[in-house]
């Protein structure tokens, strides 16, 4: 966990790998809370049975489960100190290139790609990616905006 006492401690450091997270199990409940929270019911996530002879061999993590991971996995790997409050506030660009298998686990790594001066205070720009426990690609790239408010 890297602590960062201010934006402008924060600033110094863009354009660094900020660390990574823990792994963490992605399991069949998880998705089956999701599949039921988001009405997302494709076979592919929640019928174990089926999805066997399916083209993933298995069930499979929803691809917004997976972005849905990012705030508790980025939390690990960094924080800001002295500020009011951070705020999400969006997404430029989402990309899933690999499935996560259920069982298998994840894990983020942190770019700081910017922080700049915005209305309410500072949007920080990370490159958030989430890799799949031995595969060669990531399960999920995220270019995440937050607000931070001093």
């Amino acid at each position: 966990m890297r602590t960062f006492n201010g934006i402008e401690e924060l600033q110094q450091v863009v354009g660094e790998h900020l660390g990574y997270s823990d792994w963490h199990q992605v399991t069949q409940e998880a998705v089956d809370q999701f599949a039921e929270a988001t009405g997302d019911h494709q076979w592919i996530h929640v019928d174990v049975e089926k999805a066997k002879d399916g083209p993933f061999g298995g069930t499979i993590a929803h691809g917004y489960l997976t972005l849905s991971l990012v705030p508790m996995l980025v939390w690990q790997i960094y924080q800001v100190e002295g500020v009011k409050m951070g705020v999400n506030y969006g997404s430029n660009k989402v990309r899933f290139p690999t499935p996560v298998p259920v069982g298998s686990r994840v894990r983020a790594g942190v770019e700081l790609v910017s922080v700049e001066p915005s209305s309410m205070g500072f949007t920080v720009t990370t490159k958030v990616t989430i890799e799949l426990e031995g595969a060669d690609k990531p399960a999920c790239v995220a270019e995440t905006l937050s607000v931070v408010v001093p």
